[in-house]
C-alpha cells in the first residue's frame, strides 16, 4: 500500500511540487489555501461568493495525466475587451462545477474524474474566506491581495471569521504519512493553512513527519532578509506540540545573473543558509543543488526534489 502524502501550500510553489512528486508511489492529498481574491479569483469569488479557484485551477492542471493540451486549456486566460478578459477557463470551469454540484469539493472531484488526477485536491475550507494581516506598524490590512501588496512587513495573519475547515482535509491530515509545508509564500500559501485551531489539532494527533520545502528566494513584504531559520521559526510558531522535523533547502549555486534580474525586478534575495541557528531547531537537514532554469527563471527540479521526498518518506 502506498504511502500517503499530505501537502499544505496555494500557488505555484506547491503546483511545481506536485508535478513532480505525483511521478512517484504516494497517495497525494494537497489541500490549498482558499483566500486568494486578487484578478480573475477575486472577480469570481465576488460575484459568485465562492472560494478562491486560482490556486486550486494550479494544482488540479499540476496533478492532472490527461494530454498536454488539456492543462493548457485550463491554464488559457482570456485577453479580450469583454467581461470575460483576465479570466482563465479552469477558473470559469471550477465556479460553474460548485455551483453546479453544490460546494466547491463536489466539483472538484468531478472535474478531478474528467482530467484523471493523479491525486486530491481539497479546498482548506467551502467558506468564502477573508484574510486579515497584522503589519509591522501594527495596522491591519484586509484581503490577500492587499496584504501582499502592502509595503509594510507582515506580523501575522489571521481570518476575519473563524473558517469550518473541510471535513475530509481533517481526515487526511490524521491518516498521513508525511505533511508537507510547501514551497511558496510563506504567509499567504502555507501559514493560512496553520491558522485553524481544527488543523492544528489535526497535525497534533499525526503520527506523518512534518517537512518543509524552503523557499529559494526572499519575498518581498513576507520574507524580506528572512533566512532558512527564520521560514521554519514562523511556522513553528503558528504549529500546535509538534513541530517541523524535517528541512529541504537547495544549497545549489544561483547563476549570478538570476540573483541580479529578481532582485533588480522583483526585490527578491536568495535565501541565505544559517547553519548555527538551523541547528537549534532541532530539524534533520536534507541539502542539494535544486537549481534548474525554465524559461528564463529559477525554478526547484522537481523530480529530484521529489525524489529527496520519497527516500525521507520511506525511512
Amino acid at each position: 500500500m502506498s504511502k500517503k502524502v499530505v501537502i499544505l501550500g496555494g500557488g505555484t510553489g506547491t503546483s511545481t511540487l506536485v508535478r513532480g512528486l505525483k511521478e512517484f508511489p504516494v497517495d497525494i492529498s494537497v489541500v490549498v489555501s482558499v483566500c486568494d481574491d486578487g484578478k480573475s479569483t477575486g472577480k469570481l469569488r465576488e460575484e459568485f461568493d465562492i472560494p478562491a479557484v486560482g490556486d486550486l485551477r494550479r494544482v488540479i492542471a499540476s496533478l492532472s495525466e490527461t494530454e498536454p493540451l488539456f492543462e493548457k486549456l485550463l491554464e488559457y486566460r482570456f485577453n479580450t475587451t469583454s467581461d470575460l478578459n483576465g479570466h482563465t477557463v479552469g477558473n470559469l470551469l471550477l465556479a460553474a462545477l460548485c455551483n453546479i454540484t453544490g460546494n466547491m469539493s463536489d466539483g472538484i472531484e468531478s472535474l478531478s474524474k474528467v482530467l484523471n488526477l493523479k491525486g486530491k485536491v481539497l479546498p482548506l475550507t467551502e467558506d468564502n474566506v477573508i484574510l486579515m494581516g497584522k503589519m509591522s506598524d501594527g495596522s491591519i490590512v484586509e484581503g490577500e491581495h492587499n496584504i501582499t501588496a502592502s509595503d509594510k512587513s507582515i506580523k501575522d495573519i489571521y481570518y476575519k471569521e473563524t473558517p469550518k475547515i473541510t471535513p475530509e482535509v481533517i481526515k487526511n491530515i490524521k491518516e498521513a504519512d508525511m505533511i508537507i509545508l510547501s514551497m511558496g509564500s510563506l504567509y499567504t500559501s502555507i501559514t493560512c493553512n496553520l491558522i485553524s485551531e481544527d488543523v492544528i489539532k489535526a497535525i497534533d494527533e499525526s503520527r506523518g513527519k512534518i517537512l518543509y520545502v524552503c523557499n529559494m528566494f526572499t519575498q518581498p513584504g513576507e520574507t524580506d532578509n528572512f533566512t532558512v531559520s527564520g521560514h521554519i521559526k514562523v511556522l513553528n510558531d503558528h504549529l500546535g506540540n509538534r513541530k517541523v522535523d524535517t528541512v529541504i533547502i537547495n544549497d545549489g549555486k544561483i547563476p549570478k545573473e538570476f540573483i541580479e534580474k529578481y532582485h533588480r525586478e522583483e526585490e527578491k534575495d536568495p535565501v541565505k543558509i544559517d547553519k548555527d541557528e538551523i541547528n537549534k531547531l532541532n530539524v534533520n537537514v536534507i541539502k542539494d543543488n535544486f537549481v534548474v532554469v525554465k524559461s528564463n527563471s529559477l525554478k526547484h527540479n522537481t523530480i529530484k526534489l521529489s525524489l529527496k521526498i520519497f527516500e525521507e518518506l520511506i525511512k
